[in-house]
């Protein structure tokens, strides 16, 4: 097997011009093997303007169109979510509703483990129905531990087989260092995340259910006559944030989750284990200013474009043209987008049938000798095994290739 490196000379112009060099490829005779699919790039340029000092136990601050994280701290460390874990329970309901089992107007009643619930409350009370509709509001608004287990005893018939979902939904989402006890947050001795499983999650929101998520904007909701504040405070103070969830408790400290977009551009902050309501908003607005200021992100890539065509062998084309599924961005810091030289990876040979999608190599951006991030490159069409005689030629022409190449 051989790795072929393709070298593509680009300079980046962040004003918006981007002006390419001819490719040249360069076969390099090492081993290889599966290409390292990079979904999460985690590769950290340095900003612009300095980070400065965050007083969270742990923290992360990443931009969502070029998926690359800005700044962290403790990026795998488990931490307690508090009501964090509330995005979650808002996952699977907003699941349930987009798959019609649930609806908005659809009429729950509230058990008494709902009405007994610790802690933060919409106030329900027991044995009365209170519509979909509103639970929704009380969870996300006014953090309602009793509207969290109503929600899932209503999805799942109780909040235990609940539970059972939401860590089959992590699990889904890749969010591999993340076990729920119950669908509030409140203390449990395995109830544990990381900054990056709750940028996944967060991430997941946004993308899987962008009709439901300006609930998390709103700065107020009133139930059963009384009113409570989102407790989000740079909802009242940012016009840029719209999002997204607080959480608290003795043990955890206090967290948030803030997503803002400016420009076009969405970033979100995570800090776990902050003093205060006003720390973790102090300490958000700081990490949101830094990406926010020190970085630009531009889109180099469009979904679809060719960069390069490989060799396929027993197949029904010689060819097959490779690029991305989806538009690709990149975040430098700003006034440093000058020479970043792009390096594509693929393994081959190529061997049919290739299906559409199927990825074939990685495009990483260099500055200098370090990697700011990483793209799986795919095949943008299918290409079918040839006939008998086809495969059975290109099958010698592998065969004097390897004699030839050892």
């Amino acid at each position: 097997m051989k790795k072929i490196l393709s070298t593509f000379t680009l300079t980046l112009l962040l004003g918006g011009q981007v002006a390419w060099a001819a490719p040249e490829i360069t076969p390099v005779l090492t081993p290889s093997s599966t290409t390292k699919t990079a979904n999460a790039p985690l590769v950290l340029p340095v900003g612009s303007i300095a980070l400065p000092d965050i007083a969270a136990t742990a923290y992360l601050v990443q931009d969502l169109q070029s998926n690359q994280i800005l700044a962290v701290k403790g990026l795998e460390q488990q931490v307690e979510p508090a009501s964090l874990t509330k995005l979650m329970t808002a996952y699977l309901t907003f699941k349930a509703l987009e798959e019609g089992k649930l609806t908005a107007n659809q009429m729950l009643t509230v058990s008494e483990r709902a009405w007994k619930s610790e802690g933060s409350r919409m106030f329900l009370e027991m044995n009365k129905s209170v519509s979909v509709k509103d639970l929704i509001h009380g969870l996300i608004i006014q953090s309602g531990n009793d509207a969290a287990v109503t929600l899932a005893e209503g999805i799942a018939g109780s909040e235990q087989a609940f539970v059972a979902m939401m860590n089959a939904e992590a699990k889904r989402l890749g969010m591999n260092h993340t076990h729920f006890e119950n669908s509030t947050g409140l203390p449990g001795k395995t109830h544990l995340t990381t900054v990056k499983d709750l940028a996944i999650l967060s991430a997941a929101i946004i993308r899987d259910f962008p009709k439901n998520y300006p609930i998390y904007a709103k700065k107020e909701f009133t139930y059963n006559g009384i009113r409570q504040p989102n407790r989000n405070l740079l909802l009242f103070r940012d016009p840029n944030v719209d999002g997204l969830k607080t959480g608290h408790t003795n043990s955890a400290g206090y967290n948030l989750i803030a997503s803002s977009k400016r420009d076009g551009r969405r970033v979100i902050s995570i800090v776990i284990g902050t003093a205060s309501q006003e720390a973790r908003a102090t300490e958000s607005s700081k990490l949101l200013n830094y990406a926010l200021q020190g970085f630009d992100t531009q889109k180099i890539y469009q979904k679809g474009q060719v960069i390069n065509n490989l060799r396929v062998y027993k197949g029904s084309d010689s060819n097959v043209k490779i690029g991305f599924q989806y538009d690709t961005f990149v975040t430098l810091p700003r006034g440093k987008g000058a020479n970043t030289k792009h390096i594509l990876e693929t393994t081959e040979p190529v061997l049919a049938p290739v299906k559409a999608g199927q990825q074939l190599g990685v495009l990483k951006l260099m500055d200098g000798d370090k990697v700011i991030v990483e793209q799986p490159v795919v095949a943008l069409k299918a290409v079918e095994e040839a006939g008998f005689f086809g495969r059975l030629w290109d099958g010698m022409v592998l065969w004097f290739k390897a004699i030839f190449s050892d």
